[in-house]
């Protein structure tokens, strides 16, 4: 994706904030110009009392970088949350996770009022796990014995990293990348992960965005989740 598609996919998104929001920041090279977009808005008066909720350490020191008030989540969640994307399909399910914030990153999502996705159009896919593997963030107990539980449910996981350098997310955990040798359904997936106890959140995005802005060299579509 173009640095150009993604300042554009950026600026369309911070064009759905308005004053007085607390907003959802995501995290990765697209949202971090949806947060650019809020703070130049703050700076030159188009928008005021906004604050913002970011999903890792990378976009709170940007949102420090551009004076954008922050919040810890309040218990009534957010108004708007902006997140980049992975994979989505025309449904708008979406593999989120290869920037390593996913747990965050969906804790926000879900106490968002309205979930966006933004991202160029090589996120669009028939189905999830085309493209992309689905990063399982897990407890570094146990590693082993949740990676065959995996292996169980007919994905292929690869420690991010390697053994021995593993990546850990700003929780302190390690990630396993797993990729899915056949379709899938997203929704027994996404119950089948949770139900695994070293699992501590996946990157399926299921049922949880309400629009997706894709950005192509022509223009930004605004897509729906179906009725």
């Amino acid at each position: 994706m173009s640095t150009d598609l993604k300042r554009r996919v950026g600026e369309t998104a911070a064009d759905l904030v308005s004053s007085g929001m607390t907003l959802g920041l995501g995290t990765g090279s697209t949202a971090t110009w949806f947060v650019q977009g809020v703070g130049e808005r703050l700076r030159d008066g188009r928008l005021k009392d906004v604050m913002g909720v970011p999903t890792s350490r990378a976009t709170e020191a940007q949102c420090r970088e551009l004076a954008i008030p922050m919040v810890d989540l309040p218990a009534g969640g957010v108004d708007l949350a902006v997140d980049g994307m992975d994979e989505v399909t025309d449904g708008l399910d979406a593999i989120k996770g290869l920037g390593g914030a996913l747990l965050r990153e969906k804790i926000v999502a879900e106490a968002a009022t309205e979930f966006v996705l933004i991202g160029d159009l090589s996120k669009r896919v028939d189905r999830l796990g085309q493209r992309s593997p689905i990063p399982v963030e897990v407890v570094p107990f146990g590693v082993a014995r949740t990676e065959q539980r995996l292996k169980d449910l007919g994905l292929e996981p690869v420690l991010r990293g390697g053994p021995l350098e593993p990546q850990l997310t700003d929780n302190g955990n390690p990630i396993l990348d797993c990729r899915a040798p056949e379709p899938f359904d997203a929704t027994w997936l996404d119950a089948a992960l949770h139900a695994i106890p070293g699992v501590v959140e996946h990157g399926l995005f299921v049922g949880m965005a309400r629009a997706a802005l894709v950005a192509s060299d022509a223009e930004v579509v605004r897509l729906e989740r179906p009725a």
